[in-house]
């Protein structure tokens, strides 16, 4: 296929997209005294010197307009073992956190226990791009919380590692 041949809108985009793995992680805010979450596939490391990361929320979500104003987030990055927690938290509304054990960090925002790993961030800057944002997080501080493989989302579907 030629680039002249790629009509935007189509399914296409999000089949050849999808043929580039990508890590699942959930974004979390404490938002007047009560945790809020949702999954993202779309984060990355962005710089060393700061310490930089983003993510791209959608404009659909229903969380991240008020995840947005508290200013600060944690990245809880997923293990193989936390697929239906990933998909708890990709859903719209309810309470994502009902059964979830978590304690906040010392920004405040929750860490999910049994996470690979914690990432506590400040907004440093979001950028309006098609149908997301992308949200520059500045490192406040981050941690190994264990080793394990991690939730891998790969062709339309969750993944793992093979040892």
């Amino acid at each position: 296929m030629s680039e002249h041949d790629f009509k935007p809108g189509t399914t296409e985009f999000r089949e050849v997209m999808g043929h580039f793995c990508t890590g699942v992680v959930i974004i979390t805010a404490q938002v007047d005294g009560h945790p809020m979450g949702l999954t993202c596939q779309s984060f990355v490391s962005v710089s060393l010197s700061p310490p930089l990361v983003s993510f791209c929320p959608g404009h659909s979500s229903t969380s991240w307009p008020s995840m947005r104003e508290v200013g600060k987030f944690c990245v809880n990055v997923l293990a193989a073992d936390q697929q239906p927690l990933s998909q708890t938290f990709s859903k719209s509304g309810g309470e994502k956190f009902r059964d979830v054990s978590w304690t906040p960090s010392e920004h405040g925002s929750p860490r999910i226990d049994g996470c690979l790993a914690h990432i506590d961030c400040t907004i440093e800057a979001i950028y309006e791009a098609g149908d997301h944002d992308i949200v520059v997080g500045r490192v406040l501080d981050l941690v190994v919380s264990r080793f394990s493989t991690p939730l891998l989302f790969f062709q339309g579907q969750f993944e793992s590692l093979s040892p």
